[in-house]
C-alpha cells in the first residue's frame, strides 16, 4: 500500500473568509481528522497573522503546520517567526515557473528564477528543517525546466516539490503522464517528496490526484469547499477504493463525515465559495447613507443582536456618521454595534495583565481587574495566549460565557499599528459585543472581552 500525505488548504483563503475564531476551530478539527499538514496563507499583517499562527501552534501538535512565504526573503523571515513555537513547522516557497509567469510577475528568465528559488529555499532551511517549493503554474513550464529546478531546490534544502495545476485543463490521464514524466526526469532523492495541487474547476481534481499518486506523487493538496481537490471527496474515494488502488492515508476516515459537517457549521452553514478568479464572495450585505434606520436595524437583527429601540437609534446615528464617508459592510456594522449599543458603566476595569507563551511552555495569563474599588486577580492557562486570557477573566468573574465570535483587524499601518478587536459573547440566548483598541493585540482582546462582559453584568443587575 502506498502512503498518501494529505495537506489541507482550507485556511488558505483570502482575508475575510473566516473570522479569527473560525480559523482556530477549523485548524482544531483538521488536527482531529489527522491530516498530515494544515496550510496557512502568507503573512500579510505581521501582528494579527503571526498571532494566529502561534495560537494554532499551541494545539496543532501532530500535523505539520505550513505557512506560505510567497517568493520574497521578507516572506520567509515572517513565516519563520510565526512558526517559531510550532511542533512541526514547514515553510512554503511559492513561485511561478512558466515563461509568462516568471517574466510578468518577477521580470526574470528561467536561470535567474532558479537562482532566486535556490536562495529562498536556502534561507528558509536555515530556520526550518522542513521546506517545500510550490511550482505555481507547473503544467505551463517549458520542457526540461521543472526537473532542473526541482534538483536545484532539493540541493538547497527543499524536502517537498509540489506541482500545481492552476488551470485545470489537463484530464486525469494527461496529468498522470505529466507527473510520471516529471518523476522520471527529475529523479529526485527518496528524501524529497513530490506533491500535486489539482484545480477542481472541471470537477476532476480528485481523479487527477489519484492518478498522480499512482504515477509517483506522494502528497496531495486538499481543501473543504475550495477550488482544489475536495477533502471529503478524496477521503471518501480512499475509503471506498483505497484498497483496490493500493493507497492509504493517515486520515481518520471514520470521523470524516462528522468533522466535515462541523467545519461546514463553523463556516456558517456553507463553506465559502470562490469565484472564477479564486476570490471570496463579498459580505452578504453592504450599506450606504441612503439606507433607512429600518434597513440597518433589520441587518443588525440578522447578525443576531436584539437591541432596544433606544440602541437602534444610537446604532443608526453612528452608522450614518460612517456611511457618509464609505460603504459599510458586515464587519464595520458589527464594530458600530459594539461601540454604540448598550453603553453601560464599567463594573469591571482592566488594571494589568501578564501573558506568558512559548514553544516550551503552555500559554498562561495573570490578570487583575477592579470591581467596586476591590482588586480581583487570577492565573489561568489555555490554548494560546488569548484563550488563556479569556479563561482567566472567567475565573475572576466566576462565570463562563460562550464566545460566539472573535475578530482582529489593523486600523493603522506600520510596526506600531493599532489593532481593533471585536468579541461577541452569548449569554441567556442573547448576543453581546465588545470592542477594544490597542497596539497590543492581547491587550485589545482583553479590553474587548471585558467590554462585552460589562454589558452582560449590567443587564443581569437591572432585570
Amino acid at each position: 500500500m502506498k502512503r498518501v500525505f494529505l495537506c489541507d488548504r482550507t485556511l488558505c483563503r483570502q482575508t475575510g473568509a473566516y473570522s479569527f475564531k473560525e480559523k482556530i476551530e477549523i485548524a482544531r478539527q483538521l488536527e482531529n481528522l489527522s491530516v498530515d499538514g494544515v496550510e496557512l496563507p502568507i503573512i500579510e499583517n505581521i501582528r494579527t497573522d503571526v498571532l494566529l499562527v502561534k495560537t494554532i501552534s499551541s494545539f496543532v501538535k501532530n500535523s505539520v503546520l505550513s505557512v506560505d512565504a510567497g517568493g520574497t526573503a521578507e516572506g520567509v523571515t515572517n513565516a519563520a517567526a510565526a512558526l517559531a513555537s510550532a511542533a512541526h513547522g514547514r515553510i512554503r516557497i511559492s513561485l511561478p515557473v512558466s515563461t509568462v509567469g516568471m517574466e510578468y510577475g518577477y521580470h526574470k528568465k528561467a536561470p535567474k528564477m532558479r537562482l532566486l528559488a535556490e536562495e529562498l529555499v536556502r534561507l528558509a532551511a536555515q530556520s526550518c528543517d522542513d521546506v517545500e517549493f510550490c511550482a505555481l503554474d507547473a503544467t505551463r513550464a517549458d520542457d526540461g525546466f521543472l526537473p532542473e529546478l526541482a534538483n536545484a531546490v532539493a540541493a538547497a534544502g527543499a524536502r517537498t516539490f509540489t506541482l500545481c495545476d492552476i488551470e485545470g485543463k489537463m484530464l486525469p490521464d494527461a496529468f498522470s503522464r505529466f507527473v510520471a514524466d516529471f518523476v522520471r526526469d527529475a529523479n529526485l532523492p527518496e528524501t524529497v517528496r513530490v506533491g500535486v495541487q489539482c484545480s477542481n474547476i472541471n470537477g476532476l481534481a480528485a481523479a487527477c490526484a489519484v492518478m498522480a499518486v499512482q504515477a509517483g506523487a506522494d502528497v496531495v493538496k486538499t481543501a473543504c469547499g475550495s477550488d482544489v481537490t475536495d477533502l471529503g471527496t478524496f477521503g471518501t474515494l480512499l475509503k471506498n477504493c483505497g484498497t483496490d488502488c493500493g493507497l492509504s492515508a493517515k486520515l481518520q476516515l471514520t470521523k470524516l463525515g462528522r468533522i466535515l459537517s462541523q467545519i461546514t457549521r463553523i463556516s456558517g452553514g456553507t463553506l465559502p465559495a470562490a469565484d472564477a478568479d479564486g476570490a471570496d464572495a463579498d459580505d452578504s450585505f453592504h450599506f450606504d447613507e441612503k439606507d433607512s434606520q429600518e434597513t440597518v436595524a433589520a441587518a443588525v437583527r440578522k447578525l443576531g443582536y436584539d437591541l432596544s429601540a433606544e440602541d437602534e437609534v444610537k446604532v443608526y446615528e453612528a452608522f450614518r456618521r460612517v456611511a457618509v464617508k464609505k460603504t459599510v459592510g458586515v464587519k464595520e456594522l458589527e464594530a458600530i454595534v459594539a461601540s454604540a449599543a448598550l453603553q453601560v458603566p464599567s463594573t469591571y476595569k482592566v488594571i494589568s495583565y501578564v501573558i506568558n507563551t512559548g514553544n516550551l511552555i503552555s500559554p498562561s495569563a495573570q490578570i487583575k481587574l477592579e470591581k467596586d474599588g476591590e482588586t480581583l486577580s487570577a492565573i489561568g492557562m489555555g490554548d494560546g495566549p488569548i484563550d488563556a486570557a479569556f479563561l482567566t477573566i472567567d475565573q475572576i468573574v466566576g462565570s463562563h460565557y460562550e464566545l460566539d465570535d472573535f475578530q482582529i483587524q489593523a486600523v493603522t499601518e506600520g510596526k506600531e499599528a493599532m489593532a481593533s478587536t471585536l468579541v461577541k459573547l452569548r449569554f441567556d440566548g442573547k448576543l453581546y459585543s465588545g470592542n477594544g483598541i490597542s497596539t497590543d493585540i492581547v491587550g485589545a482582546s482583553i479590553r474587548a472581552y471585558v467590554n462585552a462582559l460589562n454589558k452582560i453584568v449590567y443587564e443581569e443587575a437591572t432585570r
